[in-house]
């Protein structure tokens, strides 16, 4: 694994400008010309609302809403397209649908929009991808991710704060994790070279090499000595004879050192 994999092209920056600049363009064509384009959100399990799957991400409900999600949208959709060039495409479409489905699957009856599902997607693959490939410039990416949008966690969980689609949060980052173990990323992972893959390698100088003749057939190692026999000099029998062990006799030898008296101890002993 070689740092050239990483590859900066313009669309690492145009990708997500332009799918920004979508959202804005939507968003003032809906304000200016009264649309009413947020009917176009999921609606949970009606036939009517599956369109939101597609729709959603696109359409926002206030100005606020539309400028907080554009931010990370800006810094993780570069991100994914920087570091994860052949997995981008698939994570957004795949991701913006998988992540609607299951909003239009488990969703509160009622309107469901913004890009925010999309954004968990991004920030829950991005993190777990880096940590499972361990490589150290994503796993560095991941991190990085955890500190600038690790407080959106709460946010999958209901009732944390009113007039919020968790449902869709959550929706993004199970679908993000999913993709995470998908989508197989062999270039990140570290290359192993054995020592005769090696430039340097002489097999001459090689322990297992040297085994086989010039033939190729392997030779075996010559049998090691017989084993030693050792004897237990207090064990041994009166007749002199030599007493042998399977394996070495271990002898111990403790040795008593008096412990040294104190001068108030031999005052003591000589006043007694």
């Amino acid at each position: 694994m070689t740092d050239n994999q990483f590859k900066f092209t313009p669309s690492v920056l145009a990708w997500p400008l332009y799918f920004v600049l979508s959202l804005w363009v939507i968003y003032w064509a809906d304000i200016k010309f009264h649309l009413h384009l947020n009917d176009f959100g999921i609606y949970p399990r009606t036939l009517k609302g599956l369109r939101g799957v597609v729709f959603s991400p696109f359409l926002h409900g206030s100005l606020e809403h539309l400028y907080n999600n554009s931010i990370p949208l800006l810094v993780l959709v570069a991100a994914l397209r920087y570091f994860y060039r052949k997995q981008a495409f698939k994570v957004i479409v795949y991701g913006i649908l998988l992540s609607g489905l299951f909003t239009w699957a488990i969703g509160r009856e009622s309107y469901h929009i913004g890009a925010s599902g999309l954004i968990y997607v991004l920030v829950s693959f991005i993190f777990f991808k880096g940590i499972q490939t361990g490589y150290y410039r994503l796993v560095a990416l991941s991190l990085l991710i955890i500190i600038l949008y690790g407080g959106m966690i709460w946010y999958i969980f209901p009732e944390v704060k009113q007039g919020i689609s968790w449902e869709g949060h959550l929706g993004g980052l199970l679908t993000g994790l999913l993709f995470s173990r998908i989508y197989v990323t062999p270039q990140y992972k570290k290359q192993i070279t054995y020592d005769w893959e090696r430039p340097d390698f002489d097999p001459s100088q090689d322990a297992f090499m040297k085994r086989f003749d010039e033939n190729g057939n392997f030779v075996n190692p010559p049998k090691p000595d017989s084993e030693e026999l050792f004897e237990d000099e207090n064990n041994m029998p009166a007749d002199n004879s030599t007493h042998t062990h399977s394996r070495p006799v271990i002898r111990i030898v403790y040795s008593y050192t008096p412990k040294p008296e104190k001068d108030g101890e031999k005052e003591n002993k000589k006043s007694d």
